[in-house]
């Protein structure tokens, strides 16, 4: 396969400076909404990335569960590997690849947990299956076969038969807060239109165009 001469050429929109919103967030759900709309699989899937103490990056993907004025909610198992990141390195970066759209969205900011209470909101939300599976999974352990999380998942299930299944003490939500984000639009031969807001010291957003 000769990856060289594997090309797309970018020309379904254009993206210019009249045409965004002043506030990011705002920006980023319009962007949001028309992803959902699209034939995008998974539109909330987001790649986060997170280093460790030594400066090492790790990149996955995980799922937008929240947005709102104050940053991207996110969640996952407190004892993980990109737990163990955060709290070493609080800095973080999103990225939304809408590749259909040409389009991507790239976040930074700072990851912060949240409350007790907006963990547990969420938490009941899930499937049975989901909330058993927060349990039964030792998040980025080592483990010996699948058999043996599938076995954990069942004891699981007997244990809480058709009650209410409690919110584990290692399992919850981050939001990460903005200080810039970039939209993405690509462009006829490679002319794509980037533009960045970046948050100020008084909270207001400045919009910059960058090159390609």
């Amino acid at each position: 396969m000769d990856l060289a001469n594997i090309r797309t050429d970018y020309c379904r929109s254009r993206l210019r400076r009249e045409d965004l919103l002043e506030d990011p967030i705002e920006q980023f759900q319009v962007w949001l909404n028309e992803a959902c709309s699209s034939v995008i699989t998974e539109p909330a899937a987001m790649s986060l990335a997170t280093s460790s103490k030594d400066g090492r990056p790790l990149l996955r993907t995980v799922l937008l569960k929240g947005l709102d004025a104050r940053g991207f909610v996110f969640f996952t198992n407190l004892e993980s590997r990109k737990a163990r990141h955060i709290q070493d390195n609080a800095f973080v970066s999103l990225l939304f690849p809408w590749l259909p759209l040409e389009r991507q969205v790239i976040v930074t900011g700072q990851a912060g947990r949240i409350s007790t209470m907006e963990s547990f909101k969420y938490f009941v939300s899930r499937p049975r299956g989901s909330q058993l599976a927060a349990w039964a999974s030792h998040q980025s352990n080592a483990i010996s076969s699948r058999q043996v999380l599938e076995m954990e998942w069942e004891r699981l299930k007997q244990k809480f038969g058709a009650g209410e299944i409690p919110l584990p003490s290692f399992w919850g939500g981050y939001r990460v807060s903005p200080d810039s984000i970039e939209f993405w639009q690509g462009g006829h031969d490679r002319l794509h239109d980037r533009f960045q807001y970046v948050r100020q010291t008084d909270g207001t957003w400045t919009i910059e165009r960058l090159a390609p």
